[in-house]
């Protein structure tokens, strides 16, 4: 199958740039599940922008720099703050039903989130990253450019080294020509040509065994670009949510971030004794619960593992309940199918892994190290989130880089693909024992969990570095025996990911914004990224 582009990843990266691309170029879009099985579809706040004449570009770059914890680029940060405002109104264009407020200056209604000295986070209610990818969604679909190929998991991607020899002197540098892809339904591997391939795939939350991500966020794009060549940065900064909902029948169900921005407090639980009802982040940060989510995450960690609890409170039900309602209506709905009403009661919460601050090294276009293999959004590592993201820019570096990754790639003559060999699986059987498969996934996610959480040592992150190891080759000579299947496609992914997280972590030798080592409490003057080379470049 040839095609000029192909994506990898149907969130609002991916599909921002098949949408710019689609006029002029055939496209294909390879969405491991269904296309809205992403977590763009997932995100619930909404997205930063300078929107109000009362806000500035300055004021928003500062406070990304703050959160960043110094280590934000800040020529990345300014040119996605400056290109906020053109990227929201190519949203309204596409027709994304933002929540309206006839007294604003744009006419939408504006919210703030922690980090923020603003309201500057449009929304769509409490369902933002739903509405937009419905949106898109119809339009994609629609597109008579694009080609969807839902329910099929990239395999790898397809260099130049692996066509056969070839002559030093001509043509010597090496180039990504494609991917091979299976289709989980049958089994069968296809191979796909394409000019430019595009990684979108999002996060690597659940190499965790706690995470707000969606089940699909393995790290596929991150630990693929890898093993191609590229370098990876800062991946010791996980974001962890502060504010999951803890119920033994809810999965990864985000507690937004507007909850607190709105006036959500966080309390201790009758668990708690004495104490039980009392606020405790102004004891951790003057800002309280509009602090970062470093630090609330960190403080949440801090009062649980001090006191033996399992979970905290966050309390909103002093507001009134028709505007919690109206403001948080996704939110109030599952809570009320697990017994929980918001607008009397507060909400069982813990932390949560929720966001991958680094990723594969790019530039403003999306470029990697690798000619013709772009990265945008969560799998790509611009130097906007530095240390820690704050609330809300990611929705917006995937809007703004996706489309200039589709201006960089419109910018290139067309020069074609070479032939690229079928996948070979004739020397691999099925596997006699996939229940393998099963219990490296819980050992590889319960060591990220317990030894490179919230709070690290050196000690603990040795001890994962050395389980990771032995799982890694586990997986790896299962890889080279079997058949694949999406299950082990996925394990042999997050184990690369976890590999350079740690790696990355052992590399830090101080706190910094989402990595707090208890060996390295201070913080070092200079403030650098971590980056991670593949050993054959």
């Amino acid at each position: 199958m040839k095609f000029d582009v192909a994506i990898v990843g149907s969130g609002l990266a991916g599909l921002s740039v098949a949408l710019h691309l689609a006029e002029t170029r055939k496209v294909a879009i390879v969405s491991k599940r269904a296309l809205l099985d992403g977590a763009s579809n997932w995100a619930q706040g909404g997205i930063a922008a300078v929107l109000d004449s009362g806000d500035s570009h300055e004021q928003h770059i500062a406070d990304t720099l703050e959160a960043g914890g110094g280590l934000c680029d800040e020529g990345a940060t300014r040119y996605i703050v400056e290109h906020g405002r053109e990227a929201i109104e190519w949203l309204i264009a596409q027709g994304v039903p933002f929540t309206r407020d006839d007294s604003a200056e744009l006419g939408f209604h504006l919210t703030r989130e922690g980090g923020h000295s603003q309201r500057r986070i449009i929304h769509a209610a409490d369902a933002t990253g739903h509405a937009v990818q419905v949106t898109l969604e119809e339009k994609v679909r629609a597109h008579p450019n694009i080609t969807l190929f839902e329910h099929h998991c990239a395999i790898d991607l397809i260099t130049t080294d692996k066509l056969g020899p070839r002559p030093v002197t001509t043509g010597s540098q090496t180039k990504c020509h494609g991917l091979y892809m299976q289709d989980t339904r049958d089994g069968q591997v296809h191979t796909v040509a394409a000019e430019h391939t595009v990684m979108a795939t999002g996060g690597a939350g659940k190499v965790y065994l706690y995470t707000t991500n969606p089940d699909t966020a393995s790290g596929d794009g991150i630990a693929m670009a890898w093993r191609a060549g590229c370098r990876v940065s800062n991946m010791e900064f996980i974001q962890f949510h502060p504010t999951c909902l803890y119920h033994p029948y809810a999965k990864s169900f985000l507690i937004t971030e507007a909850i607190r921005g709105e006036g959500g407090l966080l309390k201790l639980p009758p668990e708690a004794g004495a104490a039980a009802g009392q606020r405790f982040m102004l004891q951790h940060d003057p800002r309280a619960e509009l602090a970062p989510r470093d630090v609330v995450a960190r403080a949440i960690d801090f009062e649980i593992k001090k006191r033996g609890l399992d979970y905290v409170h966050l309390d909103i039900s002093h507001k009134p309940a028709d505007f919690l309602i109206e403001h948080f209506p996704t939110i109030y709905a599952r809570c009320l199918e697990l017994g929980i009403d918001i607008t009397k009661e507060p909400i069982p919460i813990v932390p949560a892994a929720h966001y991958t601050c680094g990723g594969v090294v790019t530039d403003l276009f999306g470029r990697t190290d690798l000619p013709g293999l772009y990265a945008v959004g969560e799998t790509a590592c611009t130097g906007l989130h530095g240390a820690n993201r704050l609330a809300s820019n990611s929705l917006l570096e995937c809007v703004v880089i996706g489309r200039a990754c589709a201006q960089d790639i419109l910018a290139q003559d067309k020069e074609g693909t070479p032939y690229l060999p079928d996948w070979d699986e004739s020397r691999v059987t099925d596997a006699d024992e996939e229940v393998v498969i099963a219990h490296n996934w819980d050992e590889l996610r319960r060591s990220m969990w317990n030894y490179v959480g919230i709070v690290r040592t050196t000690k603990r992150l040795e001890r994962a570095q050395h389980r990771i190891a032995l799982l890694k080759e586990e997986i790896d000579e299962y890889y080279g025996k079997f058949r694949i299947t999406a299950d082990l496609l996925e394990l042999r992914n997050l184990v690369d990911v976890a590999s350079m997280i740690v790696n990355s972590a052992l590399q830090r030798r101080e706190s910094r914004g989402l990595h707090y080592s208890r060996d390295y409490p201070g913080t070092l003057p200079k403030a650098l990224p971590s980056i991670l080379t593949p050993a054959r470049r």
